[in-house]
Protein backbone atom coordinates (compact mmCIF):
# COMPACT_ATOMS: atom_id res chain seq x y z
CA UNK A 1 0.00 0.00 0.00
CA UNK A 2 1.76 2.98 -0.93
CA UNK A 3 1.88 5.97 1.36
CA UNK A 4 2.77 8.64 -1.43
CA UNK A 5 0.83 11.72 -0.94
CA UNK A 6 -0.85 10.41 2.64
CA UNK A 7 0.09 12.11 6.18
CA UNK A 8 2.45 9.87 8.37
CA UNK A 9 1.12 7.60 11.01
CA UNK A 10 0.57 9.07 14.38
CA UNK A 11 3.28 6.88 16.04
CA UNK A 12 5.73 8.64 14.18
CA UNK A 13 4.39 12.04 14.90
CA UNK A 14 7.21 13.93 16.54
CA UNK A 15 6.66 16.15 19.74
CA UNK A 16 8.81 19.68 20.26
CA UNK A 17 12.20 19.91 19.38
CA UNK A 18 14.80 19.43 22.62
CA UNK A 19 15.66 22.62 22.67
CA UNK A 20 11.79 23.71 23.58
CA UNK A 21 11.61 21.17 26.24
CA UNK A 22 15.23 22.64 27.51
CA UNK A 23 13.51 25.76 27.88
CA UNK A 24 10.18 24.21 28.86
CA UNK A 25 11.95 22.58 31.72
CA UNK A 26 13.87 25.13 32.51
CA UNK A 27 10.74 27.60 32.84
CA UNK A 28 9.20 25.23 35.32
CA UNK A 29 11.83 24.77 37.90
CA UNK A 30 12.82 28.90 37.63
CA UNK A 31 8.45 29.06 39.07
CA UNK A 32 8.87 25.99 41.60
CA UNK A 33 12.15 27.61 42.95
CA UNK A 34 10.53 31.37 43.09
CA UNK A 35 6.80 30.01 44.58
CA UNK A 36 8.52 27.77 47.18
CA UNK A 37 10.76 30.57 48.35
CA UNK A 38 7.63 32.22 48.73
CA UNK A 39 5.07 30.29 49.86
CA UNK A 40 7.34 27.48 51.46
CA UNK A 41 5.02 25.08 49.86
CA UNK A 42 7.64 21.97 49.18
CA UNK A 43 8.62 21.91 52.58
CA UNK A 44 6.89 18.75 53.46
CA UNK A 45 8.35 16.68 50.35
CA UNK A 46 11.49 18.00 51.26
CA UNK A 47 11.44 16.32 54.10
CA UNK A 48 9.99 12.82 53.49
CA UNK A 49 12.73 12.75 51.28
CA UNK A 50 15.68 13.85 53.74
CA UNK A 51 14.19 10.73 55.31
CA UNK A 52 14.13 8.28 52.72
CA UNK A 53 17.80 9.42 51.68
CA UNK A 54 18.99 9.41 55.26
CA UNK A 55 20.41 5.70 55.27
CA UNK A 56 22.42 6.43 51.64
CA UNK A 57 23.72 9.58 53.43
CA UNK A 58 24.71 7.79 56.19
CA UNK A 59 26.39 4.84 53.89
CA UNK A 60 27.91 7.32 51.68
CA UNK A 61 29.42 9.37 55.20
CA UNK A 62 30.69 5.96 56.47
CA UNK A 63 34.05 6.16 54.44
CA UNK A 64 34.60 10.26 55.79
CA UNK A 65 33.36 9.42 59.32
CA UNK A 66 36.06 6.17 59.21
CA UNK A 67 38.89 8.23 58.04
CA UNK A 68 37.97 11.31 60.45
CA UNK A 69 37.69 8.64 63.42
CA UNK A 70 41.31 7.28 62.66
CA UNK A 71 42.68 10.50 62.18
CA UNK A 72 41.68 11.56 65.95
CA UNK A 73 42.66 8.24 66.88
CA UNK A 74 46.30 8.21 66.24
CA UNK A 75 46.28 12.02 66.98
CA UNK A 76 45.28 11.07 70.60
CA UNK A 77 47.95 8.16 70.25
CA UNK A 78 50.59 10.61 69.59
CA UNK A 79 49.36 13.01 72.29
CA UNK A 80 49.53 10.21 74.74
CA UNK A 81 52.58 9.58 73.56
CA UNK A 82 53.96 12.92 74.19
CA UNK A 83 52.68 12.81 77.35
CA UNK A 84 54.47 9.90 78.44
CA UNK A 85 57.45 11.56 77.01
CA UNK A 86 57.04 14.63 79.18
CA UNK A 87 56.00 12.06 82.49
CA UNK A 88 59.48 10.60 81.88
CA UNK A 89 61.46 13.79 81.58
CA UNK A 90 60.09 14.79 84.89
CA UNK A 91 60.47 11.89 86.77
CA UNK A 92 64.38 12.13 85.28
CA UNK A 93 64.36 15.95 85.75
CA UNK A 94 63.18 15.08 89.91
CA UNK A 95 65.50 12.34 90.19
CA UNK A 96 68.51 14.72 88.91
CA UNK A 97 67.55 16.92 91.41
CA UNK A 98 67.49 14.17 94.18
CA UNK A 99 70.63 13.29 92.96
CA UNK A 100 72.55 16.82 92.85
CA UNK A 101 73.89 17.00 96.12
CA UNK A 102 75.85 13.82 94.95
CA UNK A 103 76.88 15.97 92.39
CA UNK A 104 78.06 18.74 94.62
CA UNK A 105 80.03 16.38 96.46
CA UNK A 106 81.71 15.10 94.01
CA UNK A 107 82.31 18.97 92.97
CA UNK A 108 83.57 19.75 95.73
CA UNK A 109 86.27 16.88 96.19
CA UNK A 110 87.31 17.86 92.47
CA UNK A 111 88.24 21.32 94.07
CA UNK A 112 89.53 20.16 96.78
CA UNK A 113 92.16 17.66 94.50
CA UNK A 114 92.77 20.75 92.81
CA UNK A 115 93.48 23.01 95.70
CA UNK A 116 95.83 20.19 97.01
CA UNK A 117 97.25 20.48 93.29
CA UNK A 118 97.96 24.30 94.26
CA UNK A 119 99.73 23.36 97.28
CA UNK A 120 101.45 21.07 95.93
CA UNK A 121 103.28 22.90 93.09
CA UNK A 122 103.53 26.16 95.23
CA UNK A 123 102.88 28.78 92.74
CA UNK A 124 100.24 31.20 92.68
CA UNK A 125 97.45 29.61 90.83
CA UNK A 126 93.67 30.75 90.15
CA UNK A 127 90.81 28.73 89.94
CA UNK A 128 88.62 28.49 86.82
CA UNK A 129 86.03 26.72 84.82
CA UNK A 130 85.30 25.91 81.56
CA UNK A 131 82.33 27.54 79.75
CA UNK A 132 82.04 26.28 76.32
CA UNK A 133 84.02 25.05 73.57
CA UNK A 134 85.66 27.88 71.09
CA UNK A 135 83.74 28.32 67.84
CA UNK A 136 86.77 27.49 65.52
CA UNK A 137 86.14 23.82 64.53
CA UNK A 138 89.52 23.14 63.54
CA UNK A 139 91.30 23.54 67.04
CA UNK A 140 91.03 22.31 70.27
CA UNK A 141 90.17 25.23 72.23
CA UNK A 142 88.07 26.30 74.98
CA UNK A 143 86.92 29.29 77.11
CA UNK A 144 87.22 30.07 80.55
CA UNK A 145 85.52 32.32 82.97
CA UNK A 146 88.74 34.11 84.35
CA UNK A 147 90.75 36.68 82.29
CA UNK A 148 93.25 39.45 82.76
CA UNK A 149 90.76 40.98 85.15
CA UNK A 150 91.81 37.98 87.40
CA UNK A 151 95.35 37.48 86.90
CA UNK A 152 95.59 35.47 84.05
CA UNK A 153 98.16 36.00 81.06
CA UNK A 154 99.12 34.22 77.93
CA UNK A 155 101.43 31.04 78.39
CA UNK A 156 100.31 29.46 81.64
CA UNK A 157 99.46 25.94 82.47
CA UNK A 158 96.19 24.52 82.72
CA UNK A 159 95.48 21.37 84.76
CA UNK A 160 92.84 19.67 86.20
CA UNK A 161 93.18 17.30 89.29
CA UNK A 162 94.56 14.60 87.22
CA UNK A 163 96.89 16.37 85.29
CA UNK A 164 97.78 19.23 82.62
CA UNK A 165 95.36 19.33 79.73
CA UNK A 166 96.17 22.74 78.23
CA UNK A 167 97.92 26.22 77.89
CA UNK A 168 96.74 29.87 77.93
CA UNK A 169 96.75 30.90 74.32
CA UNK A 170 94.45 34.02 74.63
CA UNK A 171 93.15 36.37 77.53
CA UNK A 172 90.55 38.77 77.36
CA UNK A 173 89.39 41.23 79.94
CA UNK A 174 87.22 38.72 81.83
CA UNK A 175 87.85 35.50 79.75
CA UNK A 176 90.48 33.31 78.42
CA UNK A 177 91.45 31.12 75.75
CA UNK A 178 93.34 27.53 76.17
CA UNK A 179 94.38 25.95 73.62
CA UNK A 180 94.38 21.96 74.46
CA UNK A 181 96.79 19.29 74.17
CA UNK A 182 94.84 17.87 71.17
CA UNK A 183 95.42 20.74 69.22
CA UNK A 184 97.69 20.47 66.48
CA UNK A 185 99.57 23.34 67.12
CA UNK A 186 100.25 22.82 70.76
CA UNK A 187 103.54 21.34 72.00
CA UNK A 188 104.87 20.74 75.71
CA UNK A 189 108.48 19.65 76.16
CA UNK A 190 108.32 16.70 78.49
CA UNK A 191 110.39 14.45 79.80
CA UNK A 192 110.08 10.59 81.21
CA UNK A 193 109.96 10.85 85.22
CA UNK A 194 111.19 7.85 85.49
CA UNK A 195 114.52 7.96 82.88
CA UNK A 196 114.66 11.64 82.64
CA UNK A 197 114.32 11.37 78.35
CA UNK A 198 113.26 14.66 76.93
CA UNK A 199 111.40 14.98 74.09
CA UNK A 200 108.59 17.47 73.00
CA UNK A 201 104.66 16.43 73.07
CA UNK A 202 102.64 17.02 70.43
CA UNK A 203 98.30 16.94 69.85
CA UNK A 204 97.07 15.35 66.76
CA UNK A 205 93.76 17.10 66.50
CA UNK A 206 92.68 13.93 69.19
CA UNK A 207 94.13 11.16 71.24
CA UNK A 208 96.38 9.80 71.45
CA UNK A 209 99.51 12.20 71.72
CA UNK A 210 102.68 12.11 69.87
CA UNK A 211 106.16 12.34 71.38
CA UNK A 212 108.91 13.30 69.25
CA UNK A 213 112.91 14.01 68.83
CA UNK A 214 113.28 10.44 71.34
CA UNK A 215 116.58 8.92 69.69
CA UNK A 216 116.11 5.34 69.14
CA UNK A 217 116.98 3.12 71.88
CA UNK A 218 116.59 5.31 74.57
CA UNK A 219 114.70 3.99 77.82
CA UNK A 220 111.17 4.31 77.52
CA UNK A 221 108.53 2.25 78.28
CA UNK A 222 104.42 1.74 77.75
CA UNK A 223 103.60 3.17 81.20
CA UNK A 224 105.74 5.45 82.02
CA UNK A 225 105.01 9.16 82.76
CA UNK A 226 105.92 12.36 80.86
CA UNK A 227 105.89 15.29 82.58
CA UNK A 228 106.65 18.69 81.80
CA UNK A 229 110.58 19.53 81.94
CA UNK A 230 110.91 23.17 82.52
CA UNK A 231 113.20 24.11 79.94
CA UNK A 232 111.14 26.24 77.91
CA UNK A 233 110.89 28.31 80.85
CA UNK A 234 107.21 28.97 80.15
CA UNK A 235 105.74 25.46 81.98
CA UNK A 236 106.69 24.56 85.36
CA UNK A 237 108.66 21.47 86.01
CA UNK A 238 106.76 18.29 87.10
CA UNK A 239 103.49 18.51 85.96
CA UNK A 240 101.89 15.34 84.78
CA UNK A 241 101.24 15.65 81.37
CA UNK A 242 100.59 11.91 79.37
CA UNK A 243 101.29 8.71 80.07
CA UNK A 244 102.74 6.25 77.31
CA UNK A 245 100.37 3.70 75.61
CA UNK A 246 102.25 2.76 72.64
CA UNK A 247 105.92 1.97 71.22
CA UNK A 248 105.62 1.93 67.28
CA UNK A 249 108.39 1.38 65.02
CA UNK A 250 111.35 3.80 64.77
CA UNK A 251 111.72 6.82 62.18
CA UNK A 252 115.43 7.38 61.22
CA UNK A 253 117.07 8.39 64.11
CA UNK A 254 113.72 8.72 66.32
CA UNK A 255 111.45 6.59 68.19
CA UNK A 256 107.61 6.47 67.11
CA UNK A 257 106.01 6.84 71.06
CA UNK A 258 102.34 7.26 71.14
CA UNK A 259 100.89 8.56 74.34
CA UNK A 260 97.45 9.22 76.40
CA UNK A 261 96.88 12.64 78.62
CA UNK A 262 96.72 12.05 81.60
CA UNK A 263 94.25 15.16 82.44
CA UNK A 264 90.66 14.81 81.04
CA UNK A 265 91.37 17.40 78.67
CA UNK A 266 88.30 16.79 76.60
CA UNK A 267 85.97 16.51 79.94
CA UNK A 268 87.37 18.76 82.21
CA UNK A 269 84.94 21.43 83.55
CA UNK A 270 86.67 22.76 86.85
CA UNK A 271 90.25 23.46 86.45
CA UNK A 272 93.46 25.66 87.82
CA UNK A 273 95.95 27.95 85.57
CA UNK A 274 99.30 27.73 87.13
CA UNK A 275 101.32 31.23 87.43
CA UNK A 276 104.79 31.67 87.20
CA UNK A 277 105.15 33.48 90.45
CA UNK A 278 106.76 31.57 93.20
CA UNK A 279 104.71 31.48 97.04
CA UNK A 280 106.66 33.21 99.72
CA UNK A 281 107.92 30.51 102.04
CA UNK A 282 106.53 30.42 105.34
CA UNK A 283 107.71 32.01 108.14
CA UNK A 284 109.35 31.19 110.97
CA UNK A 285 107.07 31.09 114.66
CA UNK A 286 108.88 33.97 116.82
CA UNK A 287 108.74 31.35 119.63
CA UNK A 288 111.13 28.98 117.45
CA UNK A 289 113.32 31.86 116.63
CA UNK A 290 113.95 33.05 120.57
CA UNK A 291 114.05 29.22 121.43
CA UNK A 292 117.82 29.36 123.22
CA UNK A 293 117.97 25.29 123.06
CA UNK A 294 117.60 25.68 118.89
CA UNK A 295 120.86 28.18 119.17
CA UNK A 296 122.25 26.53 121.78
CA UNK A 297 122.50 23.34 119.13
CA UNK A 298 123.89 24.68 116.17
CA UNK A 299 127.79 25.02 117.48
CA UNK A 300 129.75 23.61 120.15
CA UNK A 301 129.68 24.53 123.37
CA UNK A 302 133.11 25.75 123.59
CA UNK A 303 133.02 27.84 120.68
CA UNK A 304 130.07 29.39 122.76
CA UNK A 305 131.86 29.93 126.03
CA UNK A 306 134.65 31.31 124.07
CA UNK A 307 132.26 33.77 122.28
CA UNK A 308 130.87 34.64 125.53
CA UNK A 309 134.49 35.55 127.01
CA UNK A 310 135.21 37.86 123.96
CA UNK A 311 137.77 35.34 122.91
CA UNK A 312 139.36 35.72 119.29
CA UNK A 313 138.38 33.05 116.90
CA UNK A 314 141.68 31.25 117.10
CA UNK A 315 141.03 30.65 121.08
CA UNK A 316 137.51 29.44 120.02
CA UNK A 317 138.71 26.87 117.51
CA UNK A 318 141.62 25.70 120.31
CA UNK A 319 138.61 25.17 123.00
CA UNK A 320 136.80 23.50 119.95
CA UNK A 321 139.58 21.40 119.68
CA UNK A 322 140.08 20.57 123.35
CA UNK A 323 136.36 19.92 123.92
CA UNK A 324 137.22 17.51 121.05
CA UNK A 325 139.39 15.95 122.97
Amino acid sequence: MSLVGHPSPPVFKRGPSPLARLLMLVVVCLVMLVADLRFRYLEVARQAISVVTHPLQVAAAAPADFMRNAAVYFATLVEVQLENADLRRSQLEAAQRLLRFEQLEAENAELRRLLGMAEAVAVRSVAAEILYDAPDPFARKVILDRGAHHGVVPGLAVLDAQGMIGQVTRVYPIQSEVTLLSDKEQAVPVQVRRTGVRGVLFGNGQAPLELRFVLSGEDVQVGDVLETSGLDGVFLAGLPVAEVTALGPDEDLFMSIRSEPIGRVERAIQVLVLGREQLAAPRPHASSALDPDSLSCECPSGAVEAEGDGASPEGAADAAGKTGD
